[in-house]
């Protein structure tokens, strides 16, 4: 292969291999800063203080206090008023910033220590939560003497954190102290035990998925679902995949579930068009050798689409032998346990039920890695794919050469999408399971990233128009180069067909992408296979199938015409680049970038120039231009990001996203429309176009009284991430549609249609 081939499949490839280098990638502090507790005797009791960082902020509601030991009898924890207002999470509430002080009261009846099983929750103004917290702190008392006051206390935590001295529930804190013994069992709140997710994951099926945590179970045999308001739809029997077998004291033969399990359930239709509903589950769950929980509900608001009509022989009600059945032993409530749990002593599962069951089916999988196929085979139609894709339709229609080649060259092009799929995906689950929230096109959130694309594209360019040849097996530009050098061009134009399909997000794509960041490492790299395997297989189909090759046109001299005018969509995905760069960091760097396009095309032109004479000073001196253009891409990268103008925003109506103002509309009882997009992303751009750039959608809005949110993800965000996050996006586009009531927003698809968005704005407003 060329010097000049080997330069351009270097700049392809630099394009997957450079992760997201924010150097703030969340902006959150640890828990532990933000909230701060410490703890004291008193003489009314034990006293705890939460010094709470800026722009944070505790629930009332979500904090309690439990003390054991030195004979202490604790009372009602006292707090004072809140802020009180209706919380985006859990409606009606107090809140505390700055500094919460609460008392403990009670008395102990011999000196030693008191052991505190602190608990609580917290959020940032930025819209993110944190999980619920627990801390076990142990104060140093004296015994109550029958007159004057008495106080303890103890000296102060090591690095500050108080008198009351954490001794588990965080690794930050090392192990838990001596003689705590079941300290580090203390129950979870049942939200933390036992996570639940529904989605639909089309028109004619639910997917459910139930985690529990770690030392926790789940009963299969005690689940319950009922879906209400969707007239003509009900739901089938749930297709449970295999758990573990165990006789329990209580219930007798049961299946018990360890790890997450996804459960598909059958949606049985009476009719074929979308609809709202709402989806109620009931199941009850066990600790290990700990308490069993009531029965759990949990409501989730599904968006159903369109599907097809059950026949009526298949529309058979579900069996009723998986409603809950309320416990009907009186037990007493642990001490260090939500107050809704109810203690069942417990005795050691089996060894094979201790060995746990694998979570999620296979059925699944297979659903999983269908959607990513499709997507992957509808990516080929996608506008951001097609510039690319010319490349080999046009080494295709070469033709000539026989079978043999044309198997080899669709192969090598399969392997090159397979790879490149498989590293961005790997280089994204890597980064994520470093707690960093990535998703579908994270690279092009880098300026680097778009640099490096807008050379690369502009190198097609220039080849496909005849200033320099490159090893991508194009008539006319192969001459000289061998068949190995054809593979390997065909494999490069795969890597560089992924590249550019990142801006794009495919229907069927979201919901495996979307499983994939969920599941275990081995089904995600599957699924991103899939997503290779389908983009692909029109190309490995012609390969193969000799009749769909002999509809090709012949070649002839038609193709360096054809050839040449491919290059202009090559220049005109360059600029679109250069217009993302200048979004991401001004117009210095789209001057920067534009003088290094001029070098290269010089160094290109110089190169091919001298490339089979004897000049080897010649070709030292165009490798050398080579090179100096590479400099303006150091020098972008130093830039600070462009300034951002709210009145740009505001020229369409909208309003900038902000956390707190989605809650102050979301508490006014407004209607809103969260648009989450990005420059570099063109399903955002092509919604836009088609659907909310339009005087209908802005009629829509009005007559929903609505207020249009729009979120610009073109670089690195946290706010936005976390967002995206909390609605399961694998990135964007997203929209959300708030419903005037307060209920949980709706998700709309990522294609969208005029009527679509009517729809779910009149749904919004009659809720």
């Amino acid at each position: 292969m060329s010097l000049i081939a080997r330069l351009a499949s270097l700049l392809a490839l630099l394009c997957l291999a450079l992760p997201a280098a924010a150097a703030d990638d969340s902006g959150l502090l640890p828990v532990d800063q933000a909230f701060v507790l410490t703890a004291e005797a008193t003489d009314q009791g034990i006293a705890l203080h939460w010094k709470i960082a800026d722009g944070y902020y505790l629930y009332r509601h979500r904090t309690s206090v439990n003390a054991e030991g030195a004979g202490f009898k604790p009372g009602t924890l006292q707090m004072p008023d809140g802020d009180k207002h209706t919380d985006e999470f859990f409606g009606p509430v107090e809140t505390y910033r700055g500094r919460l002080d609460a008392l403990l009261p009670g008395t102990a009846t011999a000196a030693g220590q008191v052991t505190l099983q602190v608990r609580y929750q917290g959020c940032a103004d930025a819209g993110v939560c944190y999980p619920p917290q627990s801390r076990t702190l142990q104060v140093a008392v004296k015994a109550a003497q029958p007159t004057g006051p008495s106080t303890a206390s103890v000296p102060a935590a090591a690095g500050g954190l108080g008198v009351g001295q954490i001794r588990n529930g965080s690794p930050l804190f090392g192990q838990p102290a001596a003689g705590s013994g079941a300290t580090d069992r203390a129950p979870l709140p049942q939200e933390e035990a036992f996570a639940f997710e529904a989605i639909a994951y089309d028109g004619n099926q639910l997917l459910l998925r139930f985690t529990p945590a770690r030392g926790y179970y789940l009963y299969r045999d005690r689940t319950h679902l009922t879906l209400s308001g969707a007239q003509g739809l009900a739901l089938g029997n749930p297709k449970w995949p295999k758990g573990s077998a165990h006789r329990d004291e209580h219930f007798g033969e049961v299946t018990v579930y360890f790890d997450q399990v996804e459960v598909p359930v059958p949606v049985l239709r009476e009719r074929a068009d979308a609809a709202r509903a709402s989806l109620q589950v009931t199941f009850q769950g066990c600790q290990t050798d700990g308490i069993c929980y009531p029965p759990m509900t949990r409501q989730v608001a599904l968006s159903i689409p369109a599907g097809t009509i059950t026949p009526a022989a298949e529309r058979v009600a579900p069996t009723e032998d998986t409603a809950p059945i309320p416990l009907e032993n009186d037990r007493a409530t642990p001490a260090a346990a939500p107050a809704a749990s109810t203690e069942v002593p417990r005795s050691t599962p089996p060894p094979e039920v201790l060995a746990r069951a694998q979570g999620g089916s296979a059925s699944t999988w297979l659903l999983a890695l269908l959607g990513a196929l499709l997507g992957g085979l509808i990516l080929n139609v996608m506008p951001c794919v097609l510039p690319v894709l010319s490349l080999k339709a046009l080494s295709l229609a070469e033709g000539g050469r026989g079978s043999r080649h044309a198997r080899a060259s669709a192969l090598s092009y399969a392997a090159g999408v397979m790879l490149s799929f498989l590293l961005i995906g790997g280089i994204a689950l890597a980064l994520r399971a470093t707690g960093q929230a990535l998703g579908w096109g994270f690279q092009l959130q880098q300026p680097l990233v778009i640099a490096v694309l807008v050379y690369v594209m502009f190198a097609v360019g220039l080849s496909l128009s005849g200033v320099f040849a490159v090893g991508y097996g194009l008539a006319g530009a192969g001459r000289g180069l061998t068949e190995r050098s054809g593979l390997g061009g065909d494999f490069f134009t795969g890597v560089l067909a992924v590249v550019v399909a990142s801006p794009c997000t495919a229907p069927f794509m979201g919901t495996a992408l979307a499983f994939a960041f969920a599941a275990p490492l081995p089904v995600a790299l599957a699924v991103f296979a899939a997503l290779g395997v389908g983009m692909a297989l029109p190309f490995l189909l012609i390969g193969f199938v000799p009749a769909l090759a002999s509809r090709l046109p012949r070649p002839g001299a038609w193709m360096e015409t054809l050839k040449q005018v491919l290059a202009f969509p090559m220049y005109l995905t360059a600029v679109w680049m250069l217009w993302v760069l200048g979004k991401q960091r001004g117009i210095d760097a789209v001057a920067l970038a534009l003088a290094g396009l001029v070098v290269l095309a010089l160094g290109l032109w110089a190169f091919q120039r001298v490339r089979f004479q004897a000049a080897p000073l010649r070709r030292t001196l165009a490798v050398v231009m080579l090179l100096v253009s590479l400099v303006p891409l150091v020098l972008l990268y130093r830039l600070p990001p462009a300034s951002v103008t709210t009145n740009a925003a505001s020229a369409d109506g909208s309003e900038p996203y902000s956390p707190a103002r989605l809650a102050q509309l979301r508490k006014q009882g407004q209607v809103v429309f969260v648009d989450m997009g990005a420059d570099w992303c063109v399903s955002c751009k092509a919604n836009e176009k088609a659907v909310l750039d339009r005087d209908d959608f802005r009629a829509a809005l009005r007559s929903a009284d609505a207020v249009l949110m729009r979120g610009d993800w073109t670089n690195v965000d946290p706010t936005i991430t976390a967002f995206l996050t909390r609605y399961k996006a694998v990135g964007v586009p997203l929209y959300v549609v708030f419903p005037r009531s307060g209920g949980e927003g709706e998700v709309l698809p990522t294609v969208l249609t005029p009527q679509m968005v009517k729809d779910a704005l009149q749904r919004a407003t009659q809720q």
